[in-house]
C-alpha cells in the first residue's frame, strides 16, 4: 500500500499536478444594495462583498475581474487586492464599472486568480450571479 501512494506522489509530481488545495479554491459573492446601473461614472462603484473559500497557501494577491455573460465585450473591469489570509474582501477594496443590463436581466461572473508574491497563478475561481 506505501509503495502505490508514494508512486501517485510521485506521478504528481512529474505530471505538475496543482495542490489539492488550489482545487478548492471558490468564492461566492452579493451585490449587496447597489442600484440599477450605478456607472455612469466609470469606476466608482465599491466590489461586491466577496466570501473566499479554499485560498491557495502562499496566496499574495486575488486578482477580481467582472464579465457580462449577454455582452462579454463590455470593459467592467475589476481589480487585484493583497491577501492576507481574510476571508472576506469587503466592498471598497477595488472600483469596477457596476452592471447596467441593457434590456432587462444578465448574468454576470466574476473570476478570482490567485497568484503568489511573485505573480505565479495559484489558482482560479468563478462565481456567477443574475442582476438585478
Amino acid at each position: 500500500m506505501m509503495k502505490r501512494v508514494l508512486t501517485l506522489v510521485a506521478a504528481s509530481a512529474l505530471l505538475g499536478l496543482a495542490p489539492a488545495a488550489a482545487a478548492d479554491f471558490s468564492f461566492g459573492f452579493d451585490w449587496g444594495n447597489l442600484r440599477k446601473c450605478t456607472s455612469g461614472n466609470p469606476n466608482t462603484v465599491p466590489n461586491p462583498r466577496f466570501r473566499l473559500r479554499g485560498v491557495p497557501a502562499g496566496t499574495a494577491s486575488i486578482q477580481f475581474r467582472m464579465v457580462d455573460l449577454a455582452v462579454p465585450s463590455y470593459p467592467h473591469g475589476g481589480g487585484t487586492v493583497k491577501y492576507a489570509g481574510e476571508s472576506t474582501i469587503q466592498p471598497g477594496a477595488f472600483q469596477y464599472r457596476s452592471p447596467c443590463p441593457p434590456g432587462g436581466r444578465h448574468t454576470y461572473e466574476w473570476t478570482a486568480v490567485a497568484r503568489d508574491a511573485s505573480g505565479k497563478v495559484l489558482g482560479q475561481a468563478k462565481a456567477r450571479k443574475a442582476y438585478p
